[in-house]
C-alpha cells in the first residue's frame, strides 16, 4: 500500500540567532534569524531531493510558532504533525551561533531549557502517523532533551517499527545535553529497533569507546545489534573556513563497505546542518532505490559538502544541483566549469 510519506522525522525545531559576518555574540548589535533543528534539516534535505516528508515537533502557539510553520511549509516539509503548545509558558528553544576564523573557533550558546517539545507526550500525537510513512528518523538530541521527550520518542520508535517503517537513528551526541554514559545506556536500549544507524568516527571512539579501524567499528555495531546499515562521517578541519569531508557505509547483509574519494578543501560558509544533510542524502539514496548504498553514499557526501557552502541551518540545494555536484566530484581530470550556467 502506498504511504502518504516517504519519511517522517521527530525533533526539536529551534530559533537560531547569529551575529552578522564574523561579529562576536558579546559585541554585536544585530542578529540574523534562522530556523533549524537536526531532524527538520533532514526532512528538508530529503524533500529537496523530491521525496515526501513531514516533521513531528511541538512548538508554541504564538507568532514564533507561525514563523516556524511558515518556514517548514516553504521548504516543502509537511506540518501535518506539528503540535501547538497553548500553555502560557510555551517557548521555542533558541541558540546563538558565532562564526569562527582561524585560530578562533566557532561558538554556540544554547537557551533551550524547558522548550515546548520537552513536554511532548504520546497523547499529543495523531496515531495515524505510524502507518503513514515508509521511514522514521530521529536522533540522540531528541532523546536527551528531557525524560518526557525521551520516553515518548522511544515508544514512537517501537510503534513505527511495529507498523513496518524503516527506523533511522543518528547518535548526534551533544555533551551539553547528557553525558556519554547516559547516552550509551539510552541508545543501546533502542538499537535493537534501528535499521539505519548514523555515528561519526569520533563519537564511536569517544562516546561508545570503540577501538580498532573504522571499518571494524562499523561491523561491530551490526554484530552487536540487528542493524542493517551503519554510516560514519569523517571530517578533517583544516581551519574554520576549510574542511574536507567523506564517509564510510557498511551494509551488513552484503558484508560490504562503501566509500569514495572525500570532498577536499570545502570552502565553509556555515557548517551547521552539514551532518544532518549527510543523513538526508543517505536516506534519500536508500529510499529512492532498492537500498542502494553506493547511491546513498554519493548523495550523503554531496549534500553534506554542499550544505557547508550555504548560510543558515537548513539546506537549499535541490536535486539537480546535487546531481551536478556529484558529476563534478566524480570527473577524473578534464575541464570543469567554475560557474553554473
Amino acid at each position: 500500500m502506498d504511504k502518504k510519506f516517504d519519511l517522517l522525522t521527530l525533533g526539536e525545531i529551534m530559533l537560531r540567532l547569529s551575529p552578522q559576518g564574523n561579529e562576536r555574540i558579546s559585541k554585536c548589535k544585530m542578529f540574523e534569524k534562522h530556523i533549524g533543528g537536526a531532524e527538520l534539516n533532514v526532512a528538508c534535505g530529503v524533500s529537496l531531493n523530491g521525496l515526501r516528508t513531514g516533521v513531528i515537533s511541538k512548538i508554541p502557539d504564538s507568532a514564533l510558532g507561525d514563523f516556524v510553520r511558515n518556514k517548514v511549509r516553504f521548504n516543502g516539509v509537511s506540518d501535518d504533525y506539528l503540535i501547538y503548545d497553548h500553555d502560557k509558558d510555551a517557548r521555542l528553544g533558541v541558540y546563538y551561533y558565532e562564526m569562527g576564523a582561524f585560530p578562533r573557533k566557532p561558538q554556540v550558546v544554547y537557551d533551550r531549557a524547558n522548550s515546548s517539545i520537552t513536554k511532548l507526550h504520546l497523547e499529543d500525537l495523531n496515531p495515524e502517523m505510524y502507518s503513514n510513512t515508509r521511514a522514521f528518523h530521529t536522533s540522540g538530541i531528541t532523546l536527551a532533551l528531557s525524560k518526557d521527550c525521551r520516553e515518548t520518542a522511544i515508544e514512537m520508535i517501537k510503534r513505527f517499527k511495529e507498523a513496518g517503517a524503516l527506523i533511522s537513528f543518528d547518535v548526534n551526541f551533544r555533551g551539553n545535553l547528557w553525558t556519554g554514559e547516559e547516552a550509551i545506556e539510552c541508545i543501546e536500549g533502542i538499537l535493537p529497533y534501528v535499521d539505519v544507524f548514523f555515528c561519526s568516527e569520533d563519537t564511536a571512539r569517544l562516546t561508545f569507546k570503540k577501538e580498532g579501524d573504522l571499518k571494524q567499528i562499523l561491523k561491530n555495531f551490526t554484530e552487536d545489534y540487528p542493524i542493517s546499515i551503519v554510516a560514519a562521517t569523517q571530517r578533517t578541519v583544516h581551519s574554520p573556513k576549510q574542511h574536507s569531508f567523506g564517509s564510510v557505509i557498511y551494509n551488513a547483509k552484503e558484508d560490504k563497505y562503501y566509500e569514495e574519494e572525500p570532498y577536499r578543501n570545502i570552502e565553509v560558509i556555515d557548517r551547521i546542518g552539514s551532518g544532518d544533510q549527510y543523513c538526508a542524502g543517505v536516506l534519500y539514496g536508500l529510499l529512492s532505490s532498492n537500498m542502494d548504498c553506493q547511491r546513498a553514499l554519493a548523495y550523503g557526501n554531496a549534500r553534506s559538502a554542499g550544505k557547508n557552502t550555504i548560510p543558515g541551518d537548513m539546506p537549499s540545494m535541490d536535486k539537480e544541483e546535487i546531481d551536478n555536484l556529484i558529476i563534478d566530484h566524480n570527473q577524473k581530470g578534464g575541464y570543469v566549469s567554475e560557474m553554473k550556467r
